[in-house]
């Protein structure tokens, strides 16, 4: 598949903030950390949800414009971005998010609807 421009998509739901998604868990001895149950809910809904960029294989370099909605205005912005890139690699939207060479991103709130609207541009 092509690269897709100017394409927008929605996710919806509550995007999680990256640095509360991880737990800490013993293996043999050992610690290691886990994906919270919230986060795994989330990337298997944006995989769900994420149609018209899955598998796009973007391999170049790109930006990525991003609007999130969340429900309360407790949440950080920059927690959503890394949660974001993750989840586009998982989809095989994108290779690698090191080929991101630029990120604008807008916070709004949205009570009732909270969702994440995006767009990938080559550069």
């Amino acid at each position: 598949m092509g690269f897709c421009e100017e394409v927008v998509q929605t996710i919806h739901g509550n995007c999680p903030s990256k640095s509360n998604c991880y737990k800490v868990i013993n293996l043999n001895g050992h610690a290691s950390l886990s994906k919270t149950k919230a986060l795994k809910a989330y990337e298997e809904q944006f995989y769900i949800q994420c149609d018209k960029y899955r598998n796009a294989g973007i391999t170049g370099y790109f930006e990525l414009y991003l609007r999130v909605y969340y429900p309360s205005q407790r949440s950080d912005l920059d927690n959503a971005l890394k949660v974001v890139l993750d989840c586009l690699q998982r989809v095989k939207t994108i290779s690698n998010d090191n080929k991101c060479v630029k990120i604008v991103a807008e916070k709004f709130l949205d009570k009732d609807k909270p969702r994440i609207e995006f767009e990938l541009k080559a550069v």
